[in-house]
């Protein structure tokens, strides 16, 4: 009792602890008796039984040979679970109160039935339903209906001896509960097994698909099909699949390929399986873009754009805009496009096919940038023998100008970013080709700018010699290998400019003024300009001569010449020239005293004025007379008492004489009739001392002062004649003659 007592209490746990206060002395319940044994479910076995007095709970044992399986149950029936299927078992009871347990009861066989089939079903079409199972143990039959879920409609069922069975003519996307069960030998139904499985949904209709060309997008709807959860739109094509799902009645498909024909198709699907597609026919995309665009401008200002053909282009469109907002287009079904272009522009280029699905995505924008335009207004500033300048308008497209000089093998470039070139180092007189050509970083050089010609002034000419005729006429002379060229002398100096032009190599400059130095330059004009001036020579005229000359006889044997002073003149040179001879004199005054001069003979006086390089000026030509001899043997003779005879010697050549005596009472002056050689003085005070000059007298009336004077003592005693007493020369030692 004791060992059963553990037992429980093993068993039964928490439930039996409370027997600890049951005395001792009680006595175990009674040993029940199983009024049947019976199985409704494949892993148990219901037993029922008459209720034992006192019993609290009953112990119920089931036994197939291998396994002995206990529930603990509280009342009739009970129940033995966790059996196997299609088993036989033996069956026993005992009944448990506080003092303990019964002895087990009577066995009584009990089988359980058969194992429920397991399901698998499907529906192969929307109007089927396919039930498969395997085989279950013992079993030698099954029985298998369905019916909507929902209740509604009728009841389908059907006994096989298969392992599957197949329901048709059912309605689309329904949800149907089906149930099978198996029976054995004896007829008796095994567990029933049940499950869901809704049919198939038919296949979507009234398909409408449009595209979206901008989008390359596919936009898909349909009549909603009964029992669909899902739909599954699928566009297919020879290289590529796209697809979009919905629990709606549209879709879109997007990431189309452009150049596409595609297959559109709809699904409909759910748990149990998917539709047949339900085809809507073919879309075509639109076409991509052209590729391979190749753009050239040939000529200038045609612009031609071609391209590839591409698949599903019915025609094309090539726009061409350009930087400054200008855009044209050329609608055409071949692959080439022409458009008239500018100089100096970028034209942004793209193509686009078309067919009747709309515009293609937008490729490649292409830009291309024209040649920069030529300048035009090309305005040479200055032009010199060695030196062009240009300036001209800045031109679209231009990011530096290269102009080129070219004549012949000589070549002169100058390259700048501004408008504008100093051609330099060129050669004067000569005819150049010069062409300005603009440049961009993109498309170069624009090698079809114009040339415009351009001939560089005149050569300078070189002056080879300045001679001086005998006229004082200037003569310049002067070397240039210029053609058409008008050749201008200039002498410059303090009293002015002077010129003269000749078409040749030489040319005249009168009128000069005398005593100036002058710079003498020659330069050459053609139509292109002048030249620049040539190297000076310096050019001296003769010194200027004196304005006035003055000829003065000094002695009788020396006279004195005088003149003013001449321009720029350093020297002179005064001759004084005869048939008996020549007087001359040199000198940096301006007056000179020529001696041996011989009286009453006729000469010439020539002055020159010399400059400090040597120049000489013959400035005059004057005839000269030279005075009378002074008259010899003068003597006095008293003619009474208050009277004097003066008499002389006449020299060569006929001459007028004039007769001073100059005393202390006064100044007595005489003058003989031409051809006399004596003068009397009458009224002359005796008794006086006086001195007596007999002079020859000029052309011009003045008398000479160069000749001697004597002196002589008039006394009054004594005879009244005679009696002039000769007392010498003025300032000698005399005595009585």
């Amino acid at each position: 009792m004791a060992g059963g007592w553990k037992k429980c209490l093993f068993l039964i746990g928490f439930r039996l602890i409370c027997l600890k206060t049951v005395k001792n002395d009680e006595r175990t319940p009674q040993i029940p008796t199983i009024d049947q044994a019976y199985s409704k479910i494949s892993n148990s076995i219901t037993v029922e039984w008459a209720t034992v007095p006192g019993a609290t709970s009953y112990l119920l044992t089931a036994e197939d040979g291998d396994t002995v399986i206990e529930t603990m149950v509280a009342n009739s029936p009970g129940t033995v679970t966790g059996l196997k299927a299609a088993t036989l078992y033996q069956i026993t009871i005992r009944s448990i109160s506080a003092a303990g347990r019964s002895q087990a009861s009577p066995p009584k066989q009990a089988k359980t039935v058969l194992a429920a089939p397991i399901l698998e079903v499907s529906s192969p079409s929307p109007d089927s339903i396919l039930v498969q199972w395997e085989a279950v143990y013992m079993a030698i039959g099954f029985s298998v209906s369905i019916m909507q879920a929902n209740g509604l409609g009728r009841i389908w069922k059907e006994n096989t001896t298969n392992t599957s069975l197949t329901f048709s003519s059912l309605d689309a996307g329904t949800l149907y509960t089906i149930k099978a069960y198996a029976w054995n030998a004896n007829g008796i139904p095994g567990d029933d097994s049940t499950c869901n499985q809704r049919t198939s949904p038919r296949a979507p209709a009234n398909i409408q698909v449009s595209f979206d060309s901008g989008a390359l997008k596919a936009s898909v709807s349909w009549t909603p099909t009964e029992g669909a959860f899902n739909y599954t739109v699928m566009a297919l094509s020879g290289s590529s699949e796209r697809s979009c799902s919905t629990t709606f009645s549209s879709c879109s498909i997007s990431s189309l390929q452009c150049g596409t024909e595609y297959l559109i198709s709809v699904l409909a699907s759910n748990d149990a399986g998917s539709s047949k597609s339900s085809s809507a026919g073919t879309l075509k995309t639109v076409a991509c873009a052209p590729g391979r665009v190749m753009i050239q401008e040939d000529p200038p200002g045609h612009l031609s754009v071609a391209w590839s053909n591409v698949d599903l282009g019915d025609y094309y469109v090539a726009f061409v805009k350009s930087d400054d907002g200008w855009e044209v287009h050329c609608n055409t079904s071949t692959t080439q496009c022409s458009f008239l272009s500018e100089c100096g522009f970028t034209y942004f280029i793209s193509v686009f096919a078309y067919n009747k699905a709309g515009q293609s995505p937008l490729g490649d924008v292409f830009n291309y940038t024209t040649a920069p335009c030529c300048p035009s207004d090309i305005n040479p500033v200055l032009v010199s023998s060695e030196r062009v300048e240009m300036v001209w308008s800045p031109v679209r497209g231009a990011e530096l100008y290269e102009t080129k000089a070219v004549a012949g093998s000589n070549v002169v470039e100058c390259n700048d970013t501004a408008p504008a070139c100093t051609l330099s180092a060129l050669e004067c007189d000569t005819k150049y080709s010069i062409t300005v050509y603009s440049f961009s970083e993109v498309r170069g050089i624009n090698m079809s700018c114009r040339s415009r010609f351009i001939t560089t002034g005149p050569c300078s000419p070189e002056i080879i010699n300045i001679s001086k005729d005998a006229f004082s006429m200037i003569h310049v002379h002067w070397r240039s290998t210029n053609d058409d060229a008008t050749y201008t002398v200039t002498a410059q100096g303090e009293k002015g400019l002077y010129q003269c032009s000749s078409t040749g190599e030489s040319c005249t400059l009168g009128d000069l003024p005398c005593g100036s130095v002058f710079s003498v330059t020659a330069v050459a004009e053609t139509q292109a300009g002048w030249s620049l001036p040539s190297y000076s020579m310096p050019l001296e005229t003769v010194p200027c001569c004196p304005t006035g000359m003055t000829v003065t006889q000094v002695t009788q044997s020396v006279i004195n010449v005088s003149w003013t002073i001449g321009m720029a003149a350093q020297t002179y040179v005064t001759v004084l020239e005869s048939h008996i001879g020549q007087s001359k004199c040199h000198t940096h005054q301006s007056h000179c005293l020529l001696g041996c001069i011989t009286c009453g003979i006729n000469y010439t006086v020539a002055l020159k004025a010399i400059s400090a390089t040597g120049l000489t000026a013959d400035c005059a030509y004057q005839s000269y007379s030279s005075n009378a001899c002074c008259p010899l043997g003068v003597k006095l003779y008293r003619l009474g008492p208050n009277g004097i005879r003066i008499y002389w010697q006449a020299s060569r050549g006929s001459a007028n004489y004039s007769t001073d005596l100059y005393g202390s009472k006064g100044i007595f002056t005489c003058t003989p009739s031409a051809g006399l050689s004596f003068c009397d003085v009458t009224e002359i005070p005796c008794g006086d001392v006086y001195t007596v000059v007999v002079s020859p007298v000029a052309e011009t009336g003045l008398k000479l002062t160069f000749c001697p004077k004597k002196i002589y003592s008039v006394t009054c005693s004594g005879s009244t004649l005679g009696m002039v007493i000769y007392r010498g020369k003025r300032n000698d030692t005399v005595s009585p003659r």
